[in-house]
């Protein structure tokens, strides 16, 4: 059940599921849901009574990569602004408006003089819908001032909209009170202490931590900051966050719809965690990265994915997961032994789902080194890329080796390659994702694989590792005419990008 990665001495105790009263079959079930319904996850760890009980990542993603948090980001943001009251900086009840005199509106309407640092955690600003693009409103790339001008609606307290401007104001009073963006004010509070090495967060133009998003920590990472919520603050004998803090946070502040119903986004929200179904509450992330803390099982499950249906991903562990717990160990028998032999097989076979092909094709020595050139009326590669211009791409070329094949893509910038295994994953980089995902997801470390799935076709998966996203990228020639089709697994806005008709250079 050990991952083969490096267990340091801050590792987390490892356990046999049925150890730690788990039946290995509900993982296995688990595990083949998530599979069926939202095509595999990237990463996942469960842990039962402090140890791990099952671990494992799908084949490109490995434990030692970090991830993208998303809004998982807010639950740490919060953790700072806990410590920093603890501390004695401000208060729940300290006014927004007495932290950042120089950057208020001319006027200040009673709302906003009203909203208070309670009102920014539970997410019941006075706003009547998400501040968060204002915040880009401000010509000098001042987000709280661009904040601040936002009108407040209606009074803070009195209605939960979901608004990650919120969480940055968090983190900019954070920075402002201690002196320091929220990530090195959590280093010795809190990342030190549970072992969490290499986080990384995303700055806004001035510097401070983006606090709603922007965090990058591995899966074991997420899953010692659920132990540690789960043990009431406590690690190794040490209080790192108050108990009082902790309870809080999450219990629930402020409906967010009727909790009767089997959703787990309307149970109730804290200070910046949600309440789920089953007593549960959880920290969570755009495309499915997850924090659970299950108390009454004594339980987190840490998640990190891609995926369009959270829901689905938690429906899956409410049917599978939960009623797996008992309490009490398993004994074992030949029975368990069976199914827990079945899941460590599983678990070690676990991989991105695969294009079907075959590694050559009649076309490749017909199309390999060739440059393609595209029609400018082409639809633009996207339309808010790096210099928040619409961009497009001027020419392609596939140049094909014996087991790879370089991918060389032209546009103002200059020329991007990338290199692909044929059927097995090669890691590169490539900039190619700066193109159509936000500015915070743009990171260059990719694993590609291609595939031809017809002998004109020839398929390319990119797997962007750190990140939620994975691309399919796909080159149809016709004579000397090619069309490039691209598809998202998930996306803010679309998912099918426009197709790219080119022809052959002369």
């Amino acid at each position: 059940m050990i991952s083969e990665h490096d267990n340091t001495i801050s590792s987390l105790p490892r356990s046999a599921p049925e150890a730690v009263g788990i039946d290995p079959e509900g993982i296995q079930k688990f595990i083949e849901e998530v599979n069926e319904k939202v095509g595999g996850l990237h990463g996942f760890m469960l842990l039962r009574h402090g140890s791990v009980a099952a671990e494992g990542w799908w084949t490109p993603f490995a434990p030692q990569y970090p991830h993208m948090l998303y809004s998982l980001s807010k639950s740490f943001a919060s953790t700072a602004v806990g410590l920093a009251i603890e501390e004695g900086h401000f208060t729940l009840d300290s006014l927004v408006t007495a932290f950042f005199p120089e950057d208020l509106p001319a006027h200040i309407d009673a709302n906003l003089a009203a909203m208070q640092v309670r009102h920014l955690l539970s997410m019941s600003t006075g706003h009547d819908t998400d501040a968060t693009g204002n915040m880009h409103d401000d010509k000098d790339g001042n987000w709280v001032r661009g904040v601040l001008a936002r009108p407040v609606e209606l009074a803070p307290g009195s209605k939960f909209v979901y608004n990650s401007a919120a969480t940055y104001l968090c983190s900019a009073i954070v920075q402002k009170t201690v002196g320091m963006t929220i990530l090195d004010y959590l280093e010795p509070r809190l990342l030190a202490p549970l072992g969490i090495e290499g986080a990384t967060w995303e700055n806004c133009p001035r510097g401070i931590n983006t606090g709603g998003w922007g965090l990058s920590i591995k899966t074991e990472d997420i899953a010692r900051f659920g132990q540690l919520y789960l043990q009431k603050g406590v690690w190794n004998g040490q209080q790192l966050v108050p108990a009082a803090w902790i309870a809080q946070a999450t219990s629930a502040q402020i409906s967010n719809g009727d909790p009767a119903q089997t959703s787990d986004w309307s149970q109730g929200y804290g200070f910046q965690f949600w309440r789920g179904q089953h007593g549960s509450y959880r920290g969570d992330g755009a495309f499915g990265q997850y924090c659970v803390v299950i108390q009454e099982q004594d339980a987190v499950l840490a998640i990190q994915s891609g995926v369009s249906s959270m829901q689905a991903v938690l429906d899956a562990a409410w049917t599978h997961l939960l009623p797996a717990m008992q309490t009490a160990p398993i004994a074992p028998d030949s029975s368990v032994d069976l199914k827990n032999g079945e899941l460590e097989t599983t678990l070690s076979r676990l991989a991105l789902p695969t294009l079907e092909g075959e590694p050559t094709s009649p076309r490749v020595e017909q199309m390999s080194g060739r440059t393609f050139l595209f029609d400018p009326e082409n639809e633009p590669f996207i339309e808010n890329n790096r210099d928040g211009d619409k961009e497009k791409i001027e020419a392609l070329t596939l140049t094909f080796q014996d087991n790879s094949a370089t991918l060389s893509l032209r546009d103002a910038h200059g020329e991007h390659k990338t290199a692909c295994g044929i059927g097995d994953w090669i890691e590169g980089e490539s900039h190619m994702i700066d193109y159509f995902v936000p500015p915070g997801a743009r990171d260059g470390h990719v694993m590609s694989r291609g595939i031809w799935t017809a002998d004109d076709t020839f398929s390319i998966q990119f797997c962007f590792y750190r990140t939620p996203y994975l691309l399919n990228f796909i080159c149809k020639f016709d004579g000397d005419n090619i069309e490039v089709s691209r598809k998202l697994n998930v996306s803010f806005g679309a998912t099918e990008l426009p197709t790219l008709v080119g022809h052959l250079g002369s």
